[in-house]
Protein backbone atom coordinates (compact mmCIF):
# COMPACT_ATOMS: atom_id res chain seq x y z
CA UNK A 1 0.00 0.00 0.00
CA UNK A 2 1.42 3.75 -0.12
CA UNK A 3 2.56 4.89 2.71
CA UNK A 4 1.59 7.74 4.86
CA UNK A 5 2.45 10.65 3.01
CA UNK A 6 5.10 12.77 5.78
CA UNK A 7 4.38 16.75 6.07
CA UNK A 8 6.82 19.25 7.28
CA UNK A 9 4.49 21.95 9.40
CA UNK A 10 6.70 25.09 10.28
CA UNK A 11 4.58 27.20 12.65
CA UNK A 12 5.35 28.66 15.84
CA UNK A 13 1.99 29.19 17.48
CA UNK A 14 1.72 26.43 19.39
CA UNK A 15 -1.99 25.81 19.02
CA UNK A 16 -2.31 25.94 15.33
CA UNK A 17 0.49 23.26 15.73
CA UNK A 18 -1.44 21.57 18.26
CA UNK A 19 -4.71 21.90 15.78
CA UNK A 20 -3.01 21.12 12.50
CA UNK A 21 -1.32 17.51 14.06
CA UNK A 22 -4.45 16.38 15.46
CA UNK A 23 -6.74 16.54 12.14
CA UNK A 24 -3.71 15.87 9.76
CA UNK A 25 -2.61 12.43 12.03
CA UNK A 26 -6.75 11.92 12.03
CA UNK A 27 -6.35 11.87 8.19
CA UNK A 28 -2.90 9.45 7.88
CA UNK A 29 -0.46 11.81 7.28
CA UNK A 30 3.10 11.92 9.69
CA UNK A 31 3.76 15.51 10.90
CA UNK A 32 7.37 16.90 11.79
CA UNK A 33 7.04 20.40 13.37
CA UNK A 34 9.38 23.14 13.39
CA UNK A 35 9.14 26.41 14.75
CA UNK A 36 11.48 28.68 13.13
CA UNK A 37 11.89 29.59 9.63
CA UNK A 38 15.79 28.65 9.17
CA UNK A 39 15.15 25.43 10.98
CA UNK A 40 12.95 24.49 8.79
CA UNK A 41 14.40 25.15 5.64
CA UNK A 42 17.40 23.37 6.59
CA UNK A 43 15.20 20.37 7.67
CA UNK A 44 13.21 20.24 4.42
CA UNK A 45 16.66 20.26 2.55
CA UNK A 46 17.78 17.18 4.62
CA UNK A 47 14.97 15.19 4.63
CA UNK A 48 12.26 13.61 2.47
CA UNK A 49 9.17 15.06 2.68
CA UNK A 50 5.59 14.92 0.09
CA UNK A 51 4.94 18.63 1.31
CA UNK A 52 5.56 21.56 3.56
CA UNK A 53 3.19 23.67 5.06
CA UNK A 54 4.32 26.81 6.46
CA UNK A 55 3.46 30.09 8.27
CA UNK A 56 4.40 33.39 6.62
CA UNK A 57 5.71 35.63 9.57
CA UNK A 58 8.34 33.36 11.23
CA UNK A 59 11.46 33.89 13.09
CA UNK A 60 14.50 33.27 12.27
CA UNK A 61 13.68 33.35 8.61
CA UNK A 62 10.20 34.78 7.17
CA UNK A 63 7.93 32.56 4.93
CA UNK A 64 8.41 34.20 1.75
CA UNK A 65 12.05 33.60 2.29
CA UNK A 66 11.36 30.42 2.73
CA UNK A 67 9.39 29.23 -0.23
CA UNK A 68 12.10 31.04 -2.44
CA UNK A 69 15.32 29.34 -0.96
CA UNK A 70 13.53 25.99 -0.44
CA UNK A 71 11.80 26.16 -4.22
CA UNK A 72 15.15 26.62 -5.37
CA UNK A 73 16.66 24.26 -3.79
CA UNK A 74 13.97 21.36 -4.31
CA UNK A 75 11.64 22.64 -6.75
CA UNK A 76 9.44 19.77 -6.94
CA UNK A 77 8.62 19.63 -3.46
CA UNK A 78 5.03 21.46 -2.60
CA UNK A 79 4.90 23.95 -0.50
CA UNK A 80 1.38 25.36 1.52
CA UNK A 81 1.72 28.99 2.50
CA UNK A 82 -0.91 30.08 5.43
CA UNK A 83 -1.33 33.49 6.42
CA UNK A 84 -3.34 35.78 8.79
CA UNK A 85 -3.37 39.01 8.19
CA UNK A 86 -0.77 39.04 5.02
CA UNK A 87 -2.47 40.19 1.62
CA UNK A 88 -3.69 37.97 -0.88
CA UNK A 89 -0.61 39.57 -2.77
CA UNK A 90 1.56 38.70 -0.77
CA UNK A 91 0.36 35.06 -0.93
CA UNK A 92 0.55 35.50 -4.07
CA UNK A 93 3.47 36.45 -4.70
CA UNK A 94 4.68 33.54 -2.77
CA UNK A 95 2.84 31.51 -5.09
CA UNK A 96 4.87 32.99 -7.80
CA UNK A 97 8.11 32.36 -5.83
CA UNK A 98 7.49 28.51 -5.85
CA UNK A 99 4.76 28.20 -3.05
CA UNK A 100 1.91 25.23 -4.84
CA UNK A 101 -0.86 27.38 -2.96
CA UNK A 102 -1.88 29.52 0.33
CA UNK A 103 -4.36 29.85 2.63
CA UNK A 104 -5.85 32.94 4.48
CA UNK A 105 -6.99 32.38 8.15
CA UNK A 106 -9.53 31.55 9.74
CA UNK A 107 -9.36 28.61 6.97
CA UNK A 108 -11.31 25.74 6.57
CA UNK A 109 -10.33 22.48 7.33
CA UNK A 110 -11.53 20.49 4.33
CA UNK A 111 -10.11 23.22 2.50
CA UNK A 112 -6.46 22.70 3.92
CA UNK A 113 -6.95 19.01 3.30
CA UNK A 114 -7.96 19.20 -0.21
CA UNK A 115 -5.37 21.27 -1.36
CA UNK A 116 -2.94 19.46 0.57
CA UNK A 117 -3.86 16.10 -0.94
CA UNK A 118 -3.61 18.17 -4.05
CA UNK A 119 0.00 18.92 -3.25
CA UNK A 120 0.92 15.56 -2.10
CA UNK A 121 -0.10 13.86 -5.47
CA UNK A 122 1.27 16.73 -7.30
CA UNK A 123 5.02 15.99 -6.13
CA UNK A 124 4.21 12.35 -6.54
CA UNK A 125 3.61 12.74 -9.97
CA UNK A 126 6.73 14.60 -10.50
CA UNK A 127 9.23 13.19 -7.90
CA UNK A 128 8.09 9.16 -8.87
CA UNK A 129 9.35 8.35 -12.54
CA UNK A 130 7.86 7.09 -15.38
CA UNK A 131 9.70 4.07 -17.02
CA UNK A 132 9.48 3.56 -20.45
CA UNK A 133 9.29 -0.18 -22.35
CA UNK A 134 10.14 -1.20 -18.38
CA UNK A 135 9.32 -4.44 -17.52
CA UNK A 136 11.54 -5.03 -14.39
CA UNK A 137 10.95 -3.30 -10.49
CA UNK A 138 9.04 -0.01 -11.23
CA UNK A 139 6.32 1.82 -9.59
CA UNK A 140 4.66 3.44 -12.69
CA UNK A 141 6.21 2.32 -16.30
CA UNK A 142 4.96 1.98 -19.93
CA UNK A 143 5.54 -1.33 -20.65
CA UNK A 144 5.10 -2.68 -23.93
CA UNK A 145 7.87 -3.96 -26.95
CA UNK A 146 5.23 -4.26 -29.47
CA UNK A 147 5.51 -1.80 -32.96
CA UNK A 148 2.39 0.41 -31.89
CA UNK A 149 4.09 1.08 -28.42
CA UNK A 150 7.56 1.23 -30.17
CA UNK A 151 6.19 4.30 -32.56
CA UNK A 152 4.78 5.90 -28.69
CA UNK A 153 8.39 5.92 -27.33
CA UNK A 154 9.64 7.48 -30.37
CA UNK A 155 6.81 10.41 -30.69
CA UNK A 156 7.41 11.09 -26.68
CA UNK A 157 11.27 11.65 -27.90
CA UNK A 158 10.25 13.58 -30.32
CA UNK A 159 7.75 16.31 -28.66
CA UNK A 160 9.26 15.88 -24.75
CA UNK A 161 11.70 18.89 -25.29
CA UNK A 162 9.43 21.05 -27.79
CA UNK A 163 7.90 24.35 -26.59
CA UNK A 164 4.27 22.88 -28.30
CA UNK A 165 0.61 21.62 -27.07
CA UNK A 166 -0.05 17.67 -27.09
CA UNK A 167 -2.90 15.79 -27.28
CA UNK A 168 -2.67 12.41 -26.52
CA UNK A 169 -5.68 10.34 -27.56
CA UNK A 170 -6.83 6.89 -26.76
CA UNK A 171 -9.77 5.32 -24.82
CA UNK A 172 -10.40 4.84 -21.36
CA UNK A 173 -7.58 2.73 -19.73
CA UNK A 174 -4.64 3.23 -21.85
CA UNK A 175 -2.39 5.24 -19.95
CA UNK A 176 -2.72 8.97 -20.94
CA UNK A 177 -1.91 10.52 -18.00
CA UNK A 178 1.44 8.04 -17.83
CA UNK A 179 2.56 9.89 -21.43
CA UNK A 180 1.85 12.86 -20.53
CA UNK A 181 4.25 12.48 -17.09
CA UNK A 182 6.68 11.37 -19.26
CA UNK A 183 6.59 13.78 -22.03
CA UNK A 184 7.10 16.32 -18.83
CA UNK A 185 9.65 14.14 -16.90
CA UNK A 186 12.04 14.18 -20.27
CA UNK A 187 11.49 17.71 -21.24
CA UNK A 188 13.17 20.74 -20.35
CA UNK A 189 10.31 21.94 -17.78
CA UNK A 190 11.12 18.60 -15.41
CA UNK A 191 11.99 20.95 -12.37
CA UNK A 192 9.11 23.18 -12.45
CA UNK A 193 5.90 22.13 -11.33
CA UNK A 194 3.60 19.34 -13.16
CA UNK A 195 -0.13 19.93 -12.49
CA UNK A 196 -2.68 17.25 -13.55
CA UNK A 197 -6.83 18.37 -13.65
CA UNK A 198 -9.48 15.78 -15.03
CA UNK A 199 -11.82 18.37 -16.13
CA UNK A 200 -14.68 15.54 -16.12
CA UNK A 201 -14.29 15.28 -12.47
CA UNK A 202 -15.44 18.57 -11.26
CA UNK A 203 -18.62 20.13 -11.93
CA UNK A 204 -18.94 22.06 -14.44
CA UNK A 205 -20.29 25.01 -12.11
CA UNK A 206 -16.16 25.38 -10.51
CA UNK A 207 -14.09 24.15 -13.39
CA UNK A 208 -13.40 27.34 -14.41
CA UNK A 209 -12.66 28.81 -11.06
CA UNK A 210 -10.40 25.81 -10.59
CA UNK A 211 -8.77 26.47 -13.76
CA UNK A 212 -8.33 29.87 -13.98
CA UNK A 213 -8.91 30.74 -10.45
CA UNK A 214 -11.30 33.58 -8.97
CA UNK A 215 -11.01 37.20 -7.51
CA UNK A 216 -12.88 37.64 -4.18
CA UNK A 217 -16.90 38.23 -4.16
CA UNK A 218 -16.80 37.04 -7.96
CA UNK A 219 -19.82 34.27 -7.22
CA UNK A 220 -21.62 33.16 -3.54
CA UNK A 221 -18.98 31.79 -1.84
CA UNK A 222 -15.87 33.23 -3.45
CA UNK A 223 -14.70 34.80 0.47
CA UNK A 224 -10.92 35.04 -0.66
CA UNK A 225 -8.58 35.54 -4.15
CA UNK A 226 -8.12 32.24 -5.62
CA UNK A 227 -5.31 31.52 -7.95
CA UNK A 228 -5.99 28.15 -10.13
CA UNK A 229 -4.35 25.63 -11.69
CA UNK A 230 -2.69 27.32 -14.38
CA UNK A 231 -1.10 29.42 -12.09
CA UNK A 232 0.15 26.57 -9.84
CA UNK A 233 1.47 25.07 -12.54
CA UNK A 234 3.80 28.36 -13.87
CA UNK A 235 7.19 27.97 -15.42
CA UNK A 236 5.72 24.52 -15.84
CA UNK A 237 3.43 21.90 -17.54
CA UNK A 238 -0.39 21.39 -17.03
CA UNK A 239 -1.97 18.56 -17.73
CA UNK A 240 -5.86 18.64 -18.85
CA UNK A 241 -7.26 15.12 -18.61
CA UNK A 242 -10.64 14.87 -20.17
CA UNK A 243 -10.65 17.73 -22.51
CA UNK A 244 -13.40 17.06 -24.45
CA UNK A 245 -15.79 16.88 -21.23
CA UNK A 246 -15.12 20.83 -20.79
CA UNK A 247 -18.24 23.08 -21.09
CA UNK A 248 -18.85 25.55 -23.91
CA UNK A 249 -17.51 28.66 -21.82
CA UNK A 250 -14.54 27.17 -20.57
CA UNK A 251 -13.52 26.36 -24.05
CA UNK A 252 -13.48 29.57 -25.40
CA UNK A 253 -11.43 31.27 -21.95
CA UNK A 254 -9.14 28.35 -22.86
CA UNK A 255 -8.61 29.42 -26.66
CA UNK A 256 -7.28 33.02 -25.47
CA UNK A 257 -5.37 32.01 -23.00
CA UNK A 258 -3.69 29.75 -25.38
CA UNK A 259 -3.68 32.37 -28.00
CA UNK A 260 -2.16 35.36 -25.58
CA UNK A 261 -0.35 33.09 -23.04
CA UNK A 262 -2.40 34.90 -20.58
CA UNK A 263 -5.12 34.81 -17.92
CA UNK A 264 -7.43 36.45 -16.20
CA UNK A 265 -9.37 35.32 -13.07
CA UNK A 266 -12.88 34.51 -12.49
CA UNK A 267 -14.44 37.91 -11.91
CA UNK A 268 -11.14 39.79 -12.03
CA UNK A 269 -9.28 42.53 -14.48
CA UNK A 270 -6.15 41.91 -14.03
CA UNK A 271 -4.01 40.52 -17.40
CA UNK A 272 -2.02 37.60 -15.86
CA UNK A 273 1.24 36.66 -17.91
CA UNK A 274 1.85 32.96 -18.00
CA UNK A 275 4.38 30.34 -19.16
CA UNK A 276 3.04 27.63 -19.00
CA UNK A 277 2.79 24.10 -21.31
CA UNK A 278 -0.33 22.23 -21.95
CA UNK A 279 -0.60 18.73 -22.78
CA UNK A 280 -4.00 17.61 -23.39
CA UNK A 281 -5.74 14.00 -23.26
CA UNK A 282 -9.41 12.41 -24.27
CA UNK A 283 -11.20 9.38 -24.72
CA UNK A 284 -14.00 11.47 -27.01
CA UNK A 285 -14.09 11.55 -30.95
CA UNK A 286 -13.65 15.17 -31.21
CA UNK A 287 -14.48 15.35 -34.97
CA UNK A 288 -17.68 13.93 -34.06
CA UNK A 289 -17.98 16.81 -30.81
CA UNK A 290 -17.19 19.49 -33.12
CA UNK A 291 -19.83 18.28 -35.86
CA UNK A 292 -22.49 18.53 -32.91
CA UNK A 293 -21.07 21.66 -31.60
CA UNK A 294 -19.77 20.15 -28.45
CA UNK A 295 -16.50 21.26 -29.25
CA UNK A 296 -14.68 24.13 -30.26
CA UNK A 297 -12.82 23.86 -34.19
CA UNK A 298 -10.50 26.16 -33.11
CA UNK A 299 -9.39 24.80 -29.58
CA UNK A 300 -8.93 21.22 -31.60
CA UNK A 301 -6.22 23.21 -33.89
CA UNK A 302 -4.43 25.02 -31.11
CA UNK A 303 -4.01 21.80 -28.69
CA UNK A 304 -3.27 19.18 -31.55
CA UNK A 305 -0.45 20.71 -32.88
CA UNK A 306 1.28 17.25 -31.85
CA UNK A 307 -1.17 14.39 -31.62
CA UNK A 308 -0.25 10.59 -29.87
CA UNK A 309 -2.42 8.28 -30.47
CA UNK A 310 -2.11 5.16 -27.79
CA UNK A 311 -3.52 1.98 -29.01
CA UNK A 312 -5.78 -0.35 -26.94
CA UNK A 313 -4.67 -3.53 -25.55
CA UNK A 314 -6.67 -5.67 -28.27
CA UNK A 315 -4.20 -3.85 -30.86
CA UNK A 316 -1.42 -5.15 -28.85
CA UNK A 317 -1.94 -8.07 -27.58
CA UNK A 318 1.90 -9.22 -28.00
CA UNK A 319 1.93 -6.77 -24.79
CA UNK A 320 0.05 -8.70 -22.32
CA UNK A 321 2.93 -10.98 -21.14
CA UNK A 322 4.91 -8.13 -20.51
CA UNK A 323 2.00 -6.23 -19.09
CA UNK A 324 1.06 -8.60 -16.79
CA UNK A 325 4.79 -9.82 -15.36
CA UNK A 326 5.01 -6.30 -14.30
CA UNK A 327 1.97 -5.93 -12.56
CA UNK A 328 2.67 -9.22 -11.19
CA UNK A 329 5.90 -7.96 -9.87
CA UNK A 330 3.88 -4.93 -8.75
CA UNK A 331 1.61 -6.63 -6.50
CA UNK A 332 3.60 -8.86 -5.24
CA UNK A 333 5.75 -6.65 -3.33
CA UNK A 334 2.33 -4.41 -2.19
CA UNK A 335 0.21 -7.98 -1.08
CA UNK A 336 3.60 -9.19 0.26
CA UNK A 337 3.46 -12.01 -1.85
CA UNK A 338 7.22 -13.17 -2.96
CA UNK A 339 6.31 -15.63 -5.83
CA UNK A 340 3.90 -15.03 -8.59
CA UNK A 341 4.80 -17.25 -11.60
CA UNK A 342 2.43 -17.93 -13.94
CA UNK A 343 1.56 -20.54 -16.39
CA UNK A 344 1.67 -19.81 -20.37
CA UNK A 345 -1.48 -21.28 -20.93
CA UNK A 346 -2.60 -18.95 -18.97
CA UNK A 347 -1.00 -16.04 -20.55
CA UNK A 348 -2.90 -17.37 -23.58
CA UNK A 349 -5.75 -17.29 -22.25
CA UNK A 350 -5.27 -13.91 -21.38
CA UNK A 351 -4.47 -12.66 -25.02
CA UNK A 352 -7.96 -13.96 -26.26
CA UNK A 353 -9.28 -11.43 -24.14
CA UNK A 354 -11.35 -8.60 -25.71
CA UNK A 355 -10.54 -5.76 -22.89
CA UNK A 356 -12.86 -3.37 -23.12
CA UNK A 357 -11.03 -1.28 -20.01
CA UNK A 358 -7.70 -1.81 -21.32
CA UNK A 359 -4.74 -1.83 -19.52
CA UNK A 360 -6.50 -0.62 -16.95
CA UNK A 361 -8.55 -3.84 -16.82
CA UNK A 362 -5.90 -6.07 -16.94
CA UNK A 363 -3.85 -4.75 -14.29
CA UNK A 364 -6.94 -5.17 -12.05
CA UNK A 365 -7.32 -8.71 -13.44
CA UNK A 366 -3.44 -9.28 -12.85
CA UNK A 367 -4.00 -8.11 -8.84
CA UNK A 368 -6.90 -10.11 -8.97
CA UNK A 369 -5.19 -13.61 -9.90
CA UNK A 370 -2.38 -12.68 -7.68
CA UNK A 371 -4.57 -12.60 -4.64
CA UNK A 372 -6.58 -15.84 -6.02
CA UNK A 373 -3.29 -17.60 -6.48
CA UNK A 374 -1.89 -16.94 -3.04
CA UNK A 375 2.04 -17.36 -3.82
CA UNK A 376 1.02 -20.21 -6.43
CA UNK A 377 1.66 -20.34 -9.81
CA UNK A 378 -1.12 -18.95 -11.44
CA UNK A 379 -2.81 -20.88 -13.59
CA UNK A 380 -6.27 -20.80 -16.42
CA UNK A 381 -8.66 -21.61 -13.49
CA UNK A 382 -7.23 -18.51 -11.94
CA UNK A 383 -7.52 -16.55 -14.95
CA UNK A 384 -11.22 -17.50 -15.63
CA UNK A 385 -11.96 -16.93 -12.35
CA UNK A 386 -10.89 -13.16 -12.12
CA UNK A 387 -12.42 -12.87 -15.82
CA UNK A 388 -15.62 -14.17 -14.52
CA UNK A 389 -18.28 -11.76 -16.05
CA UNK A 390 -21.38 -13.42 -13.95
CA UNK A 391 -21.34 -10.29 -11.22
CA UNK A 392 -18.09 -9.36 -11.43
CA UNK A 393 -18.59 -5.55 -12.66
CA UNK A 394 -19.80 -3.44 -10.36
CA UNK A 395 -23.19 -4.01 -9.28
CA UNK A 396 -26.06 -1.74 -10.07
CA UNK A 397 -26.88 -0.07 -6.54
CA UNK A 398 -30.43 -0.09 -7.34
CA UNK A 399 -30.93 -3.64 -7.14
CA UNK A 400 -32.18 -4.35 -3.82
CA UNK A 401 -29.91 -5.91 -1.16
CA UNK A 402 -32.02 -8.85 -1.06
CA UNK A 403 -32.22 -9.00 -5.13
CA UNK A 404 -28.55 -9.45 -5.14
CA UNK A 405 -27.86 -11.32 -2.19
CA UNK A 406 -30.51 -13.71 -4.07
CA UNK A 407 -28.65 -13.29 -7.43
CA UNK A 408 -25.65 -13.96 -6.25
CA UNK A 409 -25.88 -17.10 -4.03
CA UNK A 410 -27.94 -18.77 -7.35
CA UNK A 411 -24.72 -17.93 -9.27
CA UNK A 412 -22.75 -19.63 -6.72
CA UNK A 413 -25.39 -22.54 -6.75
CA UNK A 414 -25.07 -23.49 -10.03
CA UNK A 415 -20.71 -23.10 -9.84
CA UNK A 416 -20.28 -20.08 -11.69
CA UNK A 417 -18.60 -18.62 -8.93
CA UNK A 418 -16.98 -19.23 -5.60
CA UNK A 419 -16.08 -16.05 -3.88
CA UNK A 420 -19.68 -15.12 -3.06
CA UNK A 421 -18.86 -13.57 0.29
CA UNK A 422 -16.25 -11.01 -1.16
CA UNK A 423 -18.63 -10.03 -3.99
CA UNK A 424 -21.77 -9.28 -1.46
CA UNK A 425 -19.19 -6.78 0.62
CA UNK A 426 -17.92 -5.46 -2.12
CA UNK A 427 -21.51 -4.46 -3.29
CA UNK A 428 -22.80 -3.28 0.00
CA UNK A 429 -19.13 -1.09 0.37
CA UNK A 430 -20.34 0.17 -3.08
CA UNK A 431 -23.89 1.21 -1.77
CA UNK A 432 -22.65 2.29 1.40
CA UNK A 433 -19.94 4.31 -0.05
CA UNK A 434 -22.18 6.22 -2.70
CA UNK A 435 -24.86 6.79 -0.30
CA UNK A 436 -21.89 8.68 1.62
CA UNK A 437 -20.46 10.79 -0.80
CA UNK A 438 -24.26 11.52 -2.17
CA UNK A 439 -25.29 12.81 1.42
CA UNK A 440 -22.33 14.44 1.77
CA UNK A 441 -22.23 17.04 -1.45
CA UNK A 442 -19.27 15.21 -2.38
CA UNK A 443 -17.32 16.20 0.62
CA UNK A 444 -14.66 13.14 0.87
CA UNK A 445 -14.12 14.52 4.24
CA UNK A 446 -16.92 15.03 5.20
CA UNK A 447 -18.23 11.76 4.21
CA UNK A 448 -14.74 9.87 6.02
CA UNK A 449 -15.83 11.54 9.24
CA UNK A 450 -19.46 9.53 8.60
CA UNK A 451 -17.93 6.46 7.68
CA UNK A 452 -15.30 6.36 10.86
CA UNK A 453 -12.65 6.19 8.63
CA UNK A 454 -9.82 8.13 7.12
CA UNK A 455 -9.77 10.29 4.25
CA UNK A 456 -6.82 8.11 3.01
CA UNK A 457 -8.63 5.39 3.25
CA UNK A 458 -11.34 6.67 1.89
CA UNK A 459 -9.73 8.17 -1.23
CA UNK A 460 -8.45 4.10 -1.77
CA UNK A 461 -11.88 3.32 -2.01
CA UNK A 462 -13.04 5.52 -4.46
CA UNK A 463 -10.21 4.94 -6.47
CA UNK A 464 -10.81 1.05 -6.13
CA UNK A 465 -14.48 1.39 -7.11
CA UNK A 466 -13.39 3.67 -9.99
CA UNK A 467 -15.24 6.66 -9.01
CA UNK A 468 -13.89 10.43 -9.12
CA UNK A 469 -16.88 12.76 -6.82
CA UNK A 470 -16.15 16.55 -7.46
CA UNK A 471 -15.26 17.90 -3.73
CA UNK A 472 -16.76 20.59 -1.77
CA UNK A 473 -15.86 22.64 1.23
CA UNK A 474 -17.18 23.37 4.30
CA UNK A 475 -16.55 23.75 8.21
CA UNK A 476 -13.81 26.44 9.31
CA UNK A 477 -11.84 26.27 11.90
CA UNK A 478 -12.41 28.55 14.73
CA UNK A 479 -10.77 31.21 15.67
CA UNK A 480 -9.40 30.17 18.78
CA UNK A 481 -7.57 27.16 17.07
CA UNK A 482 -6.03 29.65 14.91
CA UNK A 483 -5.24 31.52 17.29
CA UNK A 484 -6.98 34.40 15.59
CA UNK A 485 -9.55 36.88 17.09
CA UNK A 486 -11.91 39.07 15.99
CA UNK A 487 -10.41 42.63 17.28
CA UNK A 488 -7.16 43.55 16.62
CA UNK A 489 -4.51 42.08 14.48
CA UNK A 490 -4.19 38.66 13.73
CA UNK A 491 -0.97 36.71 14.79
CA UNK A 492 0.91 34.50 12.42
Amino acid sequence: MISSPKILLVEDDAAIVATLKRVLASEDYVVAVETRGDTGLQRAREEAFDAVITDLKLPGLSGLELVRELHAARPRLPILMITAHGTTETAIEATHSGAFDYLLKPFEIPELLSILDLAVSAGRLMTEPVHIGATGAARDAIVGRSRAMQAVYKEIGRVADKPVTVLIRGETGTGKELVARAIYQYSSRSKAPFVAINCAAIPETLLESELFGHEKGSFTGAQSRRIGRFEQAMGGTIFLDEIGDMTPGTQVKLIRLLQEKTLQRVGGQDTIPLDVRVIAATHRDLEAAIMKNQFREDLFYRLSVVVIRLPPLRERVEDIPDLVHFFLQKYGVQFNIGHHAIQEDALELLKTQAWPGNVRELENVTRKMLLLAQGYTINPEHVRKALSDILSQAPNTSKSLDQFTHELLAAAKRGELSDAHARFLDFTERVLFNRAIQMAGDNQSKAARWLGISRLTLREKLNHFGWQPGQMNSGKVSEEETGETGGGPART
